[in-house]
């Protein structure tokens, strides 16, 4: 507790930054269109129509940039000043070159993934790209199908829906996280003032397969969105298109019977839950009142609470049958782990959100972790690890076509177009950041405070994190400015990719590229450097002997003492002692 105290107040000693507006918001105030931002800034209207190409941009603001920072009385080597993108084409053959290496080491690769994307835009859209949600990733659910025994009056008279209904192809679908613990469900919960709606879409009928069919899906519109933009729900060429049979409230939901899979139940019943967020998850929420204290909570009031069941037309039956059903033992726990903790913290109903918040973080950690699964037999996962158990039993329900894999932002994401942004599955190049033998060598090099100085624990802490949950990044789109990607150039460098080693650049692009003026990013297309370098002189090779001391490529057509200044400058300021990134 001392310890921790101390990192507190180092850290409430230094202080934290905390921004209260959006990146835009910040830096344009309330003006939202691009033409009235230009315009703020100065810039005539005949002149504004010249930013609708890219290049322009670029033309235009970096020497203003730096007649302002000049203003400010910054101290900087300008000789050093550089754009990015193809547009210099020294900058563009160092990306290349940090690119054919990465692949050449193993570090990148291609496949079909799930991405941020802009539906607008009709491309992913990166950190860079957005406006709000910076470090914002999808987050993977499984999407448990709940069958309808029977349809509400206003659902019954669609006649697609009842036809669908008829042949057993009709589903609310349920987000989780847990699919390990869909042996236990009880019942499941929907928003009674929330409007859901009822979608047809063309779904994978196993995952991978080509095989489709028309299945009716019942969920939240925002979950129905980025369905759409996902391979086991939609076809990519259809990417983005809604077919909305119905629309129902939540009320007309509530006491309706569902067959659940995995549960020995029969059939389950949907019961009311306030809490339920309509832009988290699908909208309805499955039940297992074993292992979530607060599925415990809400079916104990629902059994014991007369009043509460009249006044949302719960019945005795929807309720009193159903026994919680153990499904994992926890050591210090038992097989009643939700159970547990209602009884230690003295839990008093749904409403105790406090308590219930501390009793979901405990039994979920511990029973991740040290938890057993008693329940799954016929899937083969009886008496095997919760932590292995859960990808066994999401591939088992989804091959069975009892779930889907379904993805949506981990929060809010708004690209700089302003449109909320999805998850799309996209074909992409991807950097392996994840692959063990690397994320352990920067893992060891993080937490070594000789090597690596971060001045506060809580710095330190941020990059431990990032190691831990960055996996694979989407490296690659499909337009913009940057560099295309040297042996696929159908896909263009994303902005952040192309900037992990930039700054090893500055340490050469005043004697490579140079300037010619004020107004020169580029080395003005080799005529600037000062060198005399072509920027189609300087392959992977001659890159190789400046960074990574291998041998002078003599068939280069640089003099070796020209790159030896090069290599010179570079290993002169290598490694820096802080970057400072705006």
């Amino acid at each position: 507790e001392a310890a921790a105290a101390k990192v507190s107040n180092e850290a409430a000693a230094v202080g934290t930054f905390k921004a209260k507006k959006t990146k835009t918001v910040r830096k344009t105030g309330n003006i939202k269109l691009q033409w009235d931002i230009l315009r703020s800034m100065g810039i005539e209207d005949d002149q504004i129509a010249k930013f609708s190409e890219p290049v322009a941009w670029l033309d235009y603001f970096p020497a203003l940039g730096e007649l302002d920072l000049k203003l400010f009385g910054l101290h900087v080597d300008w000789r050093r000043s550089f754009i990015t993108s193809s547009e210099n084409k020294y900058f563009d053959q160092f990306i290349r070159w940090q690119f054919y290496r990465l692949r050449d080491a193993g570090k990148i690769d291609f496949g079909r993934r799930a991405t941020i994307f802009a539906p607008t835009d009709r491309q992913a859209c990166a950190d860079h790209d957005r406006s709000a949600g910076e470090g914002v990733g999808p987050q993977e659910y499984t999407l448990i199908k709940l069958r309808p025994l029977e349809l509400p009056e206003s659902l019954a008279a669609v006649p697609r829906v009842q036809e669908m209904l008829d042949s057993s192809k009709v589903f609310m679908v349920a987000a989780t996280l847990r699919p390990e613990t869909m042996y236990g469900q009880t019942n499941c919960f929907v928003l009674p003032t929330g409007e859901y709606g009822v979608y047809e879409f063309n779904v994978c009928v196993h995952p991978g397969s080509k095989e489709r069919e028309s299945q009716v899906l019942i969920c939240s519109e925002r979950a129905a969105i980025n369905m759409s933009f996902q391979d086991p729900f939609t076809e990519p060429d259809n990417f983005g298109n809604l077919n909305l049979l119905a629309k129902v409230k939540g009320s007309e939901l509530i006491g309706l019977p569902v067959k659940a899979p995995k549960t020995p139940y029969e059939k389950v019943y949907c019961l009311p839950l306030l809490t339920i967020s309509m832009t988290k998850g699908t909208g309805v929420v499955t039940s297992v009142p074993s292992d979530s204290t607060d599925d415990y909570a809400a079916l104990r009031d629902w059994q014991t609470d007369e009043k509460l069941r009249a006044k949302h037309g719960v019945t005795e039956e929807m309720v009193q049958p159903f026994e919680v059903i153990p499904v994992i033992d926890i050591p210090g726990m038992g097989d009643q782990a939700a159970k547990f903790m209602y009884d230690k913290l003295k839990i008093k109903s749904q409403n105790d959100k406090k308590k219930l918040e501390q009793a979901k973080a405990e039994t979920y950690k511990e029973g991740f972790y040290k938890g057993v699964m008693i329940a799954g037999e016929a899937d083969g996962v009886k008496g095997v690890k919760v932590s292995e158990a859960k990808e066994i039993v999401k591939a088992k329900m989804c091959a069975d076509g009892e779930a889907f894999i379904y993805y949506e932002p981990e929060s809010e994401v708004i690209s700089r177009s302003g449109e909320e942004c999805v998850v799309a599955y996209l074909d992409q190049w991807f950097i392996k950041y994840g692959e063990p033998s690397w994320a352990d060598a920067i893992r060891k090099h993080v937490e070594d405070p000789k090597r690596f100085e971060t001045y506060t624990p809580a710095t330190r802490k941020a990059f431990r994190e990032v190691v831990d949950w960055l996996k694979e990044w989407a490296c690659s789109r499909n337009f913009g400015l940057g560099t295309q990607v040297p042996w696929d150039e159908k896909f263009v460098i994303e902005s952040l990719s192309d900037s992990t080693i930039h700054m090893a650049y500055y340490t050469i692009s005043h004697l490579l590229q140079g300037r010619k003026d004020e107004r020169d990013y580029t080395g003005d297309g080799g005529s600037a450097s000062p060198l005399g370098i072509k920027p189609e002189q300087m392959t992977p090779e001659v890159f190789d002997y400046i960074f990574l001391q291998k041998e002078y490529p003599a068939d280069c057509g640089i003099p070796e003492e020209s790159l030896a200044k090069l290599r010179e400058s570079f290993e002169y300021w290598y490694p820096m002692n802080l970057r400072v990134s705006g």
